[in-house]
């Protein structure tokens, strides 16, 4: 119990300084922004909020000025099942990659991060 408060004290202070030093993101056209969206369209990230490896990976999002819907498997029991049964593990971040009728589970912030990079680019 005293493990479980003190993580996540130590994840909201590190949401508190990811707030106040977010990087700015990437500045596109609206034409050019529309088409990255378009690319993101079939994903979701499935997370924690206060869970350092998902704001390393929210900060990357919010960098490359990407927008993916969030899914909290704390707050949504449906969502932590959903990750259990289909991407095998409980274990986030997760990113859910929907794309030509395929679904493929990403783990692993640094991954999830060099893909959304190449698929930006």
């Amino acid at each position: 119990m005293l493990l479980k408060a003190l993580r996540n004290g130590l994840g909201l202070i590190i949401v508190f300084f990811d707030k106040i030093t977010r990087p700015q993101g990437i500045n596109r056209s609206e034409s050019e922004q529309s088409e990255i969206q378009s690319r993101m369209a079939g994903h979701s990230l499935y997370q924690f909020f206060a869970c350092p490896f998902c704001i390393k990976t929210r900060r990357a999002m919010h960098r490359l000025n990407i927008d993916i819907e969030l899914r909290d498997i704390n707050k949504n029991k449906q969502h932590r099942q959903d990750l259990q049964n289909n991407g095998g593990h409980v274990k986030v971040p997760c990113l859910r990659i929907e794309e030509n009728g395929k679904v493929e589970w990403m783990y692993e912030s640094n991954d999830i991060i060099q893909y959304l990079e190449q698929r930006v680019a």
